[in-house]
């Protein structure tokens, strides 16, 4: 519906609402985890960027599922996975030539957070990436990024798996293992 940073500026935008009223329902607005799968994985590493940049809201965990960190379509994964693993290298494009105004817009930080120059200072994350998947390089590289920069991070690689399987615990009896093991990493910070 909006190009880029339109769904960025609105998922910051509720965010900071849920920070500010959190109490209404219990919750603590200093304790905000933010996650999402492919796109919303993009948009839950930008939203911790932001956050950080901007100081407010405090965001204590990242759930990165198998994310979008980079507009590039150079990688590995990129050329072993192009067709036949339900996402495909052309519908990346499609769905980038969708979400961007230009190339350019592609090169910020907050469209593809694996060019940040600095990670330093952002909150605990779990990355999950799969085997057959374009973007398992450009997560696992962002993972390597944030471990670098001193940020904890798990890193789990679903072997033999395609994109899209955290949602198809019917279909991947490794799904519901996924979703169980996001799950404990979220119950721990309650500890």
């Amino acid at each position: 519906e909006n190009f880029f940073p339109g769904a960025l500026v609105y998922f910051y935008a509720a965010m900071l609402g849920f920070a500010e009223n959190a109490g209404i329902i219990g919750a603590d607005g200093r304790r905000l985890g933010v996650g999402g799968y492919s796109a919303g994985g993009n948009l839950a590493a930008v939203v911790s960027l932001m956050a950080r940049d901007r100081a407010q809201p405090k965001i204590a965990f990242q759930l990165l599922i198998y994310p979008v960190t980079d507009y590039s379509y150079d990688t590995a994964s990129y050329r072993e996975n192009a067709d036949g693993y339900l996402l495909t290298k052309d519908s990346m494009v499609w769905f980038w030539n969708h979400y961007l105004r230009s190339a350019g817009d592609g090169a910020q930080p907050y469209a593809s957070p694996l060019r940040a120059r600095d990670l330093k200072g952002l909150p605990p994350a779990m990355v999950v990436t799969t085997e057959f998947d374009p973007l398992r390089d450009e997560g696992e590289a962002y993972a390597e990024r944030l471990r670098q920069a001193g940020v904890p991070v798990k890193l789990k690689r679903y072997d033999g798996l395609i994109h899209g399987f955290f949602m198809m615990t019917g279909f991947f009896p490794h799904a519901l293992q996924a979703v169980d093991e996001a799950a404990a990493e979220i119950r721990a910070l309650k500890a």
